[in-house]
C-alpha cells in the first residue's frame, strides 16, 4: 500500500492582496475576543472602563456566533465594530493610567 502524500498550495500573490484586512491567515474574520476580554478585565480592574469597554466584548462575541453559524459577511462586520470599539477602549485605558501617574506625580512632589 502506497503511502498518501498531503497537497501542498503555494499563494502566487504577494502578501497583502486578495486578503480582507479583518482576514485571519486562513481567511476567515477575526473575533477579537481575547482582546475584548482583557480590555474589559483591565478596564474594571484599573479605571471602572470595564462598562465602556463591555460593547466591544458583545460584537466580538457576535462575530465568534456567526463565524460558527458561516455567516462571514456578519462576523466581519461585527468583527470590525469589535476592533475598533477595542481600539477606543485600549485608548481610554492607556490615557487614564497616564492621568492618574501624572496626578500621582504631582502630589507627591508637593
Amino acid at each position: 500500500m502506497k503511502p498518501r502524500q498531503a497537497e501542498v498550495s503555494i499563494p502566487l500573490q504577494p502578501p497583502g492582496r486578495g486578503a480582507t484586512p479583518a482576514a485571519g491567515p486562513d481567511g476567515q474574520p477575526r473575533d477579537y475576543v481575547v482582546w475584548s476580554l482583557v480590555n474589559v478585565l483591565l478596564g474594571y480592574g484599573l479605571a471602572y472602563l470595564g462598562c465602556l469597554c463591555f460593547p466591544a466584548l458583545v460584537f466580538s462575541i457576535k462575530a465568534r456566533d456567526c463565524k460558527v453559524l458561516g455567516d462571514l459577511e456578519g462576523a466581519r462586520q461585527h468583527g470590525s465594530r469589535a476592533k475598533v470599539l477595542n481600539i477606543i477602549c485600549s485608548l481610554l485605558l492607556v490615557l487614564s493610567v497616564v492621568a492618574v501617574i501624572v496626578i500621582v506625580i504631582i502630589a507627591t512632589t508637593r
